[in-house]
């Protein structure tokens, strides 16, 4: 036993490395997490996963009633039931994966305070938790656009890296918002608002060509969920490749993942003490 290595655990100051490596050590853990959120979320429901088809299906036809059939907004001449489906694929992801994300900490904070494990596991297994709804919706998808005869083409091998940017546009927002909440308890509270207000700012309802080129579509771009919703419909139902919006979008992607684990990382010293 005395020739075993010793693991000393010290808080850290200002900056720190982000060790991602340590996740790959963790992933079992990372697995069982992602799967008890699953568990939990419909063990009790009386309608278990049928609440991830229900919940876009009502929001397909409340948006096709208000949005479609009485504002008539341009659906690009796709069946407005297709074009709005599309877009809520990504934003019920993102959405999702952020509410979990931002209180995800909080959540867990017994399990903080008891054993080490890399901090980052927490918010990453919320979010992975997500994609379990979103295959479940897609599969309602697939059949609503058989129903209207919409065949996808090549660029839906580009869907995997556009969903990857949903899911880390969710991780990097997620991981300033579970680390602030840990701080301030408003963050948990504030979360809802601020996705309800995101879902008007995206193109989700419609099209995001309403958008006039130029400085206000690169402004337009800075909403990352711009850009991977306009990649979803390229991807899924054809119509010209995406713009300057996507790369934006992209470039914010990247900002807002990359800035995030630094800050969790810096504040990861501080959980067990404050949670």
């Amino acid at each position: 036993m005395d020739n075993e290595p010793k693991i000393i655990i010290e808080p850290s100051s200002g900056w720190v490395p982000l060790k991602l490596g340590e996740l790959l050590k963790y992933r079992e853990l990372l697995f069982f997490l992602a799967w008890r959120d699953v568990k939990v979320r419909y063990t009790q429901a009386v309608l278990g996963v049928a609440w991830a088809v229900i919940q876009p299906l009502m929001a397909m036809a409340i948006f096709s009633l208000i949005f479609g059939r009485l504002a008539k907004l341009p659906s690009e001449g796709i069946p407005y039931p297709v074009f709005c489906f599309v877009a809520l694929l990504p934003w019920q992801l993102f959405s999702g994966s952020l509410e979990r994300a931002g209180t995800s900490l909080v959540a867990n904070a017994k399990l903080l305070t008891k054993v080490y494990f890399p901090r980052l596991i927490i918010p990453l297994s919320a979010v992975a938790a997500t994609l379990v709804d979103f295959c479940i919706s897609f599969l309602m998808l697939l059949g609503l656009m058989l129903y209207y005869c919409i065949i996808p083409t090549w660029a839906v091998l580009w869907l995997p890296l556009l969903v990857l940017f949903a899911v880390l546009t969710a991780l990097g927002i997620g991981l300033w918002l579970s680390a602030l909440n840990v701080q301030f308890r408003d963050v948990e509270h504030m979360i809802p608002f601020v996705i309800q207000v995101w879902m008007y700012a995206s193109p989700v309802a419609y099209s995001a060509d309403l958008i006039p080129p130029g400085r206000w579509r690169i402004l337009y771009g800075l909403n990352p969920l711009a850009g991977v919703i306009q990649g979803f419909r390229w991807s899924l139902l054809g119509g010209k490749p995406p713009d300057e919006l996507l790369i934006v979008s992209a470039v914010m992607v990247m900002v807002l993942l990359v800035t995030g684990l630094f800050y969790f990382r810096r504040m990861e010293k501080t959980f067990a003490d404050v949670v």
